[in-house]
């Protein structure tokens, strides 16, 4: 890791690599910290969250909801490497995350595999703790953007903003169909269009064709704020960007992620002096290039450690704290210390398949790309 740090070229863009940690970083925590664990009646654990008990807590979920600015983020990252070398790029992409989720997938049938053998009156893991693989929607739509980057970078070089345009008319009007004429089919394929949109934001960052300057970042953000909350205050959708009983903006994805998209990068563009400040530091880049080596590694996993603190506490006798009251909110560091330390021997144990094929490159990329 030392190496990683001392060999950043001064041109570098920190600050992008700063915001993939971040979103990788939020949203463990939020799977670790902010749920409220049950067994549904179906079997299977669920994690509501336990914001509908919170008045205004909306608010923060413009924020947290990082997944948008993840994609705007990739899309910077990809399309420089994309330009650099563009010949064989997306087997590499996909080799990239490809391994790091194969590993995850192949574990998970011998530790299931291994159940069936030695308690076989237990049930499979497919039928109580399908949350392990939920990091998996990620790597899929993630890789489908990618698959495409050709296609939407050459979109994005001969039309420029008028793809992107385009894009967001596309989930628009997708929504108006699907919202006022009752028309559903097509919703979850429609969501990748989503991504692609914000994704397709990060091209723009990357050249400098859309925010340029901190008056236009302000802009940006304040524009695309009055603009959520205006679509916000129509129904069916909700002011909260997670998802609450009776409505989800991810699932299906709706135009609401698309602006929240630049409402982030409009934010992310008012942070970056300060935030580019406590970059120079050595020990705070340090810990950025750590976060960006292991960051589908830690997604595949971080599910993981969580799931066996679950059983672990139900096993001890403890019974699970179903309500946000104050005793859960107490807990709340447990259940953000405890996986972490678990999550740390699945790192030891299984970066390697991402860090091998991360060193091949390093020369020339970074953890980010």
């Amino acid at each position: 890791m030392d190496q990683l740090v001392a060999a950043t070229p001064t041109r570098r863009d920190r600050y992008v690599d700063a915001l993939r940690a971040g979103a990788i970083a939020v949203v463990v925590v939020w799977h670790w910290v902010f749920s409220v664990t049950t067994w549904r009646t179906d079997g299977q654990i669920g994690m509501p969250n336990p914001l509908p008990s919170i008045p205004g807590a909306w608010i923060a979920t413009w924020f947290l909801q990082v997944m948008p600015l993840f994609f705007v983020v990739g899309g910077f990252a990809n399309l420089s490497a994309y330009r650099s070398r563009r010949k064989g790029y997306i087997r590499r992409r996909l080799l990239r995350m490809g391994r790091p989720t194969a590993v995850f997938l192949g574990a998970w049938i011998v530790i299931d595999g291994a159940r069936a053998l030695i308690a076989p009156a237990t049930g499979s893991v497919l039928e109580w703790g399908v949350v392990v693989f939920v990091p998996l929607w990620f790597v899929g739509v993630y890789a489908i953007v990618t698959a495409v980057v050709p296609i939407t970078v050459w979109l994005h070089e001969r039309l420029g903003g008028i793809a992107a345009l385009g894009l967001f008319a596309i989930v628009a009007l997708h929504d108006l169909v699907r919202f006022r004429l009752g028309f559903t089919a097509g919703a979850l394929p429609m969501s990748v269009f989503v991504f692609v949109f914000a994704h397709q934001l990060g091209y723009f960052w990357r050249d400098g064709m859309f925010v340029q300057s901190r008056g236009r970042a302000w802009f940006t953000m304040g524009g695309a704020a009055l603009a959520l909350f205006a679509l916000t205050s129509v129904d069916p959708y909700i002011r909260s960007m997670v998802s609450l009983p009776g409505f989800s903006h991810m699932n299906p994805t709706t135009v609401c992620i698309a602006v929240l998209a630049v409402f982030q990068l409009g934010v992310a563009e008012v942070l970056r002096p300060r935030v580019e400040l406590l970059l120079a530091r050595t020990r705070v880049w340090k810990a950025v290039v750590v976060v960006n080596a292991y960051a589908m590694t830690t997604l595949v996993w971080h599910m993981t450690p969580w799931v066996a603190l679950v059983l672990a506490f139900e096993w001890m006798g403890n019974p699970l704290v179903t309500e946000p009251t104050l005793h859960w909110w107490l807990g709340r560091p447990v259940w953000l210390l405890v996986p972490m330390a678990g999550l740390v021997p699945l790192l030891a144990v299984f970066a390697r398949f991402e860090r091998e094929r991360a060193a091949r490159g390093s020369a020339r990329t970074s953890a980010l790309r």
